[in-house]
């Protein structure tokens, strides 16, 4: 009878010194986790402190300041590293190929239609990489036709004149570049006659922007908890407002509508190819829709008939991310730009005589003429100032997760951490990679001298560290887009103007994955340079 009657004590025990084993001898002890340091005392033994910090929006701030006190590598969680080093760092992880997991369900559109960038698998992304890599490449896109016929009219019909209108009255420029960078963008996208037009409708501008910005403090449940998301909302409780997918939904109808007006282009047309156009409507053919339709057709032939909807949507998901990602990334990065280069008018002067000796130069006297884009290329100065506004501002300066893969890997600098478990989160971000102070001197200073007084290794250490845009086969397919429009952009404003900030409240970006200032505003004023 006494021995029955220990059986629950006895089982008690046995639980407790199994807890014991498992959340406090293995993970200090055993775990191959357990020589990496950790960023919180907690972080041995549950993600609770990392997740109350992302809740606050401290994320990318928090583990910078952990991995100067620790290392380049620290553990942030029970099952999640960091890592802020290139060997054994970002060239394994994201160079190694490693997986998406279910962080990136955020960025599926229409009710869960897969675009590349939310794509987990390696197999997936590549598979739609190739469909639209080329047409993305730096030669095709200096080469096209259509290219320098959406640039002339942007910066000719649209950007200065709109930038001649503000006189010498303050206006909010970071409103302005977010217009002129959806526009770019949906213009290569979709044509110009069905893309957006931004940068002339004001109206639309404020609606559109204050809609896609009012989303941006409800991302935290669903991405980093989402099938706790999912669970409570199937029984009525929804951690985000339902306006936030009102806004969504708004956000996909406005692109879906893009997309069926490219449709409708291309079908007028009868032709695949921008070169069969002639001059007046090359800048109407649809480049990337046109390309992903072409692309998608002949993958769904290989497989049997296609479904007509469920191919718009999948192509309507996966321009929605170009756009959304392409015009958010440039405006904030434009932002940072002209608010470091109105501290420096000596630098404002320095740049404008450079610009000068393009040719043409980019003046409304010369429209429609535009100087090829290999030449801003060659403007040491421009190129300088672009680069350091990327590195210091980066406009992804948050995590980019991925997980470990079957047989696990090695990490650190001198391979001091083997034997990593699979299926562990893991990450680097920009915002730590860029203010290594070993290899960026003064790295929380503006100075895009460093990368005109280095010398030659100097130079290719920053660039091996320079994040900006991702690396390995996931890197951003937009980069050479996104950095010719800003050359253009830079190199149309101060050619004609200096600029100067008036309030700059709020200008310091957000700690949050995609960081746009905190105000949502640079006021500045323009003061036109004459010759």
């Amino acid at each position: 009878m006494s021995q029955s009657l220990n059986l629950p004590y006895v089982a008690l025990a046995v639980c407790i010194a199994l807890s014991i084993y498992r959340f406090l001898v293995y993970p200090l002890f055993l775990s191959p986790l357990s020589r990496i340091p950790s960023a919180h005392p907690l972080a041995k033994f549950t993600s609770l402190w990392i997740l109350y910090i992302r809740y606050r929006n401290l994320e990318n701030s928090t583990i910078h300041k952990a991995h100067q006190k620790w290392g380049p590598v620290i553990q942030l969680g029970p099952n999640e590293l960091s890592v802020n080093c290139v060997k054994d760092g970002i060239l394994t992880v994201y160079s190694g190929g490693f997986e998406k997991g279910d962080w990136y369900n955020l960025f599926a559109n229409y009710e869960g239609v897969r675009n590349m960038f939310s794509m987990p698998l390696s197999k997936q992304h590549s598979s739609r990489k190739r469909m639209l890599s080329n047409i993305y490449s730096k030669s095709h896109l200096q080469s096209s036709p259509t290219m320098s016929s959406i640039s002339s009219n942007l910066i000719f019909d649209r950007f200065l004149p709109e930038l001649n209108s503000k006189g010498d009255t303050p206006f909010n420029i970071y409103a302005l570049f977010s217009a002129i960078a959806m526009d770019f963008v949906c213009a290569y996208l979709f044509g110009l006659e069905s893309g957006s037009n931004l940068t002339q409708d004001e109206e639309f501008r404020t609606w559109f922007l204050d809609l896609y910005d009012s989303r941006r403090s409800y991302n935290f449940w669903p991405q980093e908890l989402p099938r706790l998301t999912s669970a409570l909302a199937s029984i009525g409780i929804n951690l985000t407002p339902k306006w936030v997918n009102d806004a969504n939904k708004e956000i996909e109808e406005w692109t879906l509508s893009m997309v069926d007006k490219s449709a409708a282009v291309l079908e007028k047309t009868q032709a695949q190819k921008a070169e069969a156009l002639n001059e007046a409507d090359i800048g109407n053919f649809p480049t990337v829709y046109s390309q992903l339709l072409s692309a998608s057709a002949k993958a769904a032939g290989k497989d049997g008939p296609s479904d007509h909807n469920r191919e718009r949507l999948e192509i309507a998901s996966e321009l929605l991310d170009h756009l959304a990602a392409g015009f958010d990334t440039t405006g904030i990065t434009l932002t940072y730009l002209i608010h470091e280069l109105s501290q420096r008018p000596d630098l404002q002067s320095s740049l404008r005589q450079e610009l000068l000796t393009l040719s043409p130069q980019i003046t409304q006297s010369n429209n429609p003429h535009l100087p090829l884009p290999k030449s801003l290329d060659t403007l040491p100065l421009l190129n300088a100032i672009i680069e350091e506004t990327l590195r210091l501002r980066a406009a992804i300066p948050g995590p980019q997760p991925r997980i470990t893969p079957p047989g696990g890997c090695t990490l650190g600098p001198q391979g001091e951490y083997p034997n990593i478990p699979s299926g562990i989160r893991i990450s680097a971000l920009a915002h730590s990679l860029h203010r290594n102070a070993n290899v960026f001197t003064n790295p929380e200073q503006w100075l895009p001298e460093r990368y005109l007084t280095s010398s030659d290794e100097q130079l290719k250490e920053m660039r091996r560290w320079f994040w900006a845009f991702g690396s390995g086969g996931r890197m951003c397919v937009g980069s050479k887009l996104a950095l010719l429009e800003i050359k253009y952009v830079v190199a149309a404003l101060y050619t004609n103007f200096r600029t100067v900030v008036v309030d700059d409240g709020g200008i310091e970006q957000m700690d949050i994955y995609t960081a746009p200032p905190r105000g949502g505003k640079l006021i500045v004023r323009l003061e036109r340079v004459e010759d």
